[in-house]
């Protein structure tokens, strides 16, 4: 079975790593579109014609199903393009049900790019789960820009994390949604910051785990080893394959 994996960069790679731990095994193409990244901060149109560019492109690979492993993307795009295409779309989305379910009647703060906080999909998600009184939305696209530049340097990430973190009581807080998938890579400086009775949560396992659901994939044992392809943009490119690798096994 081939999965389609994408997203503007190298945010994807940490839903593809889940992808790997559950469904092992699978054909993945991964299709970073790195030309356009940041989609967060673009206007709405424009990264609209971007994502129906490169799933068209996955589409021409023959692919079962597709994973849009970007929390823009799915905001803007998703329900127009379940109505495009036949094979399954699962998309991701702010872990917010099982952010409030865990936050022990303390309030959430939900860290995303601005532009899937401003979307009415979120909106919506939050007026769906009656929680604006508890919900914090928090945009923190510098560090979508410095996943994309491979710098994870605990220098540069942490004082960025206590800014930003620094106009909260957050002894009223009990959970913190990471609602980016570039957002994982710096989970460890989260915690760094965080009292350390802040749950963080992403929605990478529920994603994979919603796929497995939707194509009814039950496990096997002796699972054939998994073939990955990188798209950079259109292009297969081996060399920024070398670095996608390197985080991906880190």
């Amino acid at each position: 079975m081939k999965i389609g994996i994408f997203d503007s960069g190298v945010g994807g790679i940490t839903v593809l790593k889940e992808a790997l731990n559950q469904l092992p095994g699978m054909e993945y193409i991964y299709y970073a579109d790195t030309i356009n990244v940041p989609y967060g901060t673009k206007p709405k149109e424009n990264v609209k014609k971007y994502i129906f560019k490169v799933v068209e492109f996955l589409n021409d690979k023959n692919i079962d199903a597709l994973i849009i492993a970007c929390n823009t993307a799915t905001s803007i795009a998703i329900k127009d393009l379940r109505e495009r295409y036949d094979f399954p779309i699962i998309g991701m989305e702010p872990a917010l049900k099982p952010a409030i379910e865990s936050s022990d009647n303390r309030k959430v703060i939900v860290t995303a790019t601005n532009l899937t906080l401003q979307e009415k999909k979120f909106n919506d998600l939050v007026t769906k789960l009656n929680s604006w009184n508890i919900v914090e939305p928090l945009p923190l696209p510098k560090l979508v820009e410095y996943a994309e530049s491979f710098i994870f340097d605990k220098n540069i990430i942490l004082p960025y994390l206590k800014k930003q973190f620094e106009k909260f009581n957050l002894e009223e807080y009990g959970t913190v949604v990471l609602g980016c998938t570039h957002f994982p890579y710096y989970k460890e400086y989260f915690k760094e910051v965080l009292p350390k009775d802040i749950d963080i949560i992403d929605g990478n396992y529920g994603t994979i785990k919603n796929l497995k659901n939707i194509l009814n994939i039950k496990e096997k044992k002796d699972q054939k080893e998994s073939k990955i392809t990188f798209y950079i943009s259109g292009r297969e490119d081996k060399e920024e394959l070398k670095k996608y690798l390197n985080i991906l096994n880190k």
